[in-house]
């Protein structure tokens, strides 16, 4: 709502029932009066939305409250947790769409993934599309939603406005899926949508970059609780800056030197591919996380974050690379102001995008996060 603008009874309805949801899903059995005191609502409020949500199937009763005190023990609530399946997607590896069917806790229950070794452009597309007909055949109840997990820069109305990596521009990838599939859909960049799911399941707190490598490199940026997306869509795009002065490969953006020429899932493994010593190899995962850490330094000195996560294959990440990146973030910020910074892997390996998807669809369809 705009500021000074006038509250009108379906909005006001809409946030209490937010609250309540919202209340549910973190809580472990709530009862009305619970409720009533937790989100700040009279009984009678509550009653009417607990009704409506169970009458959706959203809210079930647990059953009465063991007590010891006297008078008829409460009943307990809870979001229907299982009652709804939540499809994620993952189109940021470099080989492979992934996907998930999840319950509403983020449970996965069904996987599925759709090879796309060499594609790009309309076929990439087509790609997506297959994956998601696989995902709703499997789904097991009623579908709330669709999150998908873009590379690229992408808007708020979920067009994927550049993916070099895909072949991508201007790919209105959430329409194209809501109008395929006729379910609520949401498609973010890859790295916010990680970002969402390290704040959601990852414990991560304070303000946080997300770092995701895989076929590309970006950022997802978290600052007083909520994600920065810049005035463009673009904000945590770190893959296509220039580390160093000192030459470097061509990038899929056609400039040299490029962070995702040195981080880069495709490139780095092709690189460790034609190291004949470990020590070559050692080297080479050194400076791709020197050049990380070359990129981070201003962004930690301008924002003082207190923690930045890396996402991305644990063989490649974790050890010689993520020591060359804390290193050198050590080396060019100042102790007095970031001494207790945090650089540490995800604890969601893989499934991170996955996640963040299903974050998206409880936020946007129930207001849960």
């Amino acid at each position: 709502m705009r500021p000074g603008a006038r509250a009108l009874p379906e909005h006001t309805r809409s946030h209490n029932r937010a609250l309540v949801l919202q209340a549910l899903y973190r809580g472990d059995g709530l009862s009305r009066a619970d409720l009533a005191r937790e989100v700040g609502l009279t009984r009678v409020t509550i009653s009417d939305l607990v009704a409506e949500l169970i009458d959706e199937d959203l809210a079930v009763e647990l059953g009465r409250r063991p007590d010891a005190r006297p008078g008829k023990p409460a009943t307990l609530l809870d979001i229907n947790r299982s009652g709804f399946a939540i499809i994620g997607l993952d189109l940021s590896f470099n080989s492979a769409f992934r996907g998930a069917v999840t319950d509403l806790d983020g449970t996965i229950l069904h996987r599925a993934h759709v090879d796309t070794t060499g594609m790009t452009g309309d076929e990439a597309v087509a790609a997506v599309t297959t994956l998601v007909d696989k995902l709703v055949d499997s789904a097991g109840a009623p579908i709330l939603g669709i999150g998908v997990g873009s590379p690229g820069v992408v808007n708020a109305e979920g067009t994927v406005l550049s993916a070099p990596n895909l072949g991508w521009s201007n790919v209105p990838l959430q329409d194209m899926l809501s109008e395929h599939t006729h379910l609520p859909t949401q498609v973010a960049n890859d790295a916010n949508t990680a970002a969402l799911a390290e704040r959601t399941f990852g414990g991560s707190q304070g303000d946080t970059m997300l770092v995701r490598i895989g076929r590309g490199v970006g950022s997802g940026v978290v600052i007083s609780g909520a994600p920065v997306y810049g005035s463009n869509f673009a904000a945590g795009e770190i893959g296509h800056v220039v580390v160093g002065t000192d030459g470097g490969e061509r990038c899929a953006c056609n400039k040299i030197g490029c962070l995702e020429t040195w981080l880069a899932t495709p490139r780095l493994e092709a690189k460790l591919a034609d190291a004949s010593t470990e020590d070559e190899r050692h080297e080479i995962l050194r400076e791709a996380g020197q050049r990380l850490g070359i990129a981070l330094a201003p962004i930690v000195g301008a924002l003082n974050l207190g923690e930045v996560v890396l996402s991305g294959p644990l063989a490649l990440l974790d050890g010689t690379l993520l020591t060359g990146a804390a290193e050198t973030l050590r080396d060019r910020t100042m102790a007095d102001f970031h001494g207790d910074l945090t650089l540490r892997m995800t604890t969601l390996g893989e499934d991170i995008v996955v996640l963040g998807a299903v974050v998206m669809v409880l936020t946007g369809q129930l207001g849960v996060s």
